[in-house]
């Protein structure tokens, strides 16, 4: 009887060590950690690594109502084919002297260290809702989309013609983005560029060749820009200089720009100057008159010596709280008609916006 159950229960113990073995063969394995997101802080804030790459991203953008008002007001910003005297995208003329819309923003910026210097890539979108655009609701916008590795940059993005100065008052640029290939050398102090754009929007074709080039110096709280551009296709070509510099509680900019005929970089007039001060009333309130005049205004694709026409206004900012913040433009304006007399009118508008 001893052996018989000195059998059975070895049987038994073996028979358990073999279903134990058997279940700890089937249990799941624990999920690996999760790698959470990375701040990135070696181009700026804002910026996390992409889990899983060296690649810093960061997502900005505004949500922005605004109101305008002014002689047709509510003519559309965004056709593209079509510009007035100052270059801003147009439609046909409305009735309206008033107009609301409302503005979605939102960009992506992907960066990233390589042995040749930053890699960047861009892109930013808007979606605009205003019922004076052509699908009668929205349009939506490529803003800019484009490839950055060191100085050289190709794509869709803003050209050196769109810095303008401070405030609402000044036009100093035509048509400003292209489809570009563009190198910038950065020598700190000193920065010297050269682009070649595709010409599309006022040129006699729609595939035309431009170039432009660039010197800009700064010293202190003075900065100096010196560009120019060269249409390829209606041969002529316009010259801007701005100057921004640092002055009491505020900064001074001044441009001018001369042209020798009309053409896709500038085409409002042979010649034009402005001016601005921004003033920082207050660590919340800013406050920017502004005043511009063009001398010999386009008629048709020449430049009329006996037209000319100026504008004087203000632009106030205002930061609700953070990331909140109102502008308000009020100009004046007083432009020469043919065949004499002239045309004056109140314009500007209220905005309200929210950045991200």
């Amino acid at each position: 009887m001893n052996i018989k159950s000195l059998l059975l229960g070895s049987a038994a113990a073996l028979a358990a060590v073999s279903g134990a073995q058997a279940a700890d063969a089937i249990v799941a394995a624990e999920p690996e950690p999760m790698e959470y997101v990375r701040v990135c802080d070696a181009f700026g804030t804002g910026y996390f690594y992409i889990p899983g790459t060296e690649t810093c991203l960061k997502i900005g953008g505004f949500i922005r109502f605004q109101t305008s008002f002014g002689r047709d007001a509510s003519t559309s910003r965004y056709n593209q084919a079509k510009y007035d005297f100052d270059g801003n995208k147009v439609l046909d003329q409305s009735t309206s002297d008033w107009d609301a819309f409302s503005r979605a923003y939102i960009s992506f910026d992907a960066k990233s260290d390589t042995e040749y210097g930053t890699l960047t890539g861009f892109f930013a979108a808007e979606f605009n809702a205003d019922n004076d655009t052509d699908d009668g609701d929205s349009f939506i916008d490529v803003d800019e989309a484009y490839i950055q590795l060191g100085g050289l940059k190709a794509g869709f993005f803003y050209s050196w013609w769109d810095k303008g100065l401070n405030g609402e008052t000044d036009s100093i640029g035509n048509v400003t983005e292209f489809n570009s290939i563009a190198y910038l050398y950065d020598g700190g102090s000193f920065q010297a560029g050269i682009a070649v754009d595709e010409l599309e929007g006022w040129s006699t074709k729609s595939n035309g060749v431009g170039v432009q080039g660039i010197v800009s110096a700064t010293l202190g709280g003075v900065s100096f820009d010196l560009l120019g551009g060269y249409d390829t296709e209606v041969e002529e070509g316009a010259i801007r200089a701005l100057l921004s510099a640092d002055l009491g509680p505020g900064v001074f900019q001044v441009a001018g720009i001369w042209a020798s005929d009309p053409n896709t970089y500038w085409k409002a007039s042979e010649w034009t100057v402005a001016a601005s001060y921004a003033f920082k009333a207050t660590d919340k309130l800013k406050i920017t008159p502004g005043v511009q005049y063009w001398d010999s205004l386009r008629t048709g694709n020449d430049f009329n010596n006996d037209l000319s026409k100026w504008r004087a206004g203000v632009t106030l900012d205002y930061a609700i709280t953070e990331g909140l913040a109102t502008r308000v433009s009020v100009q004046y304006e007083d432009t020469d008609v043919v065949g004499g007399g002239s045309d004056d009118q109140v314009l500007g508008f209220v905005r309200l916006q929210r950045n991200f």
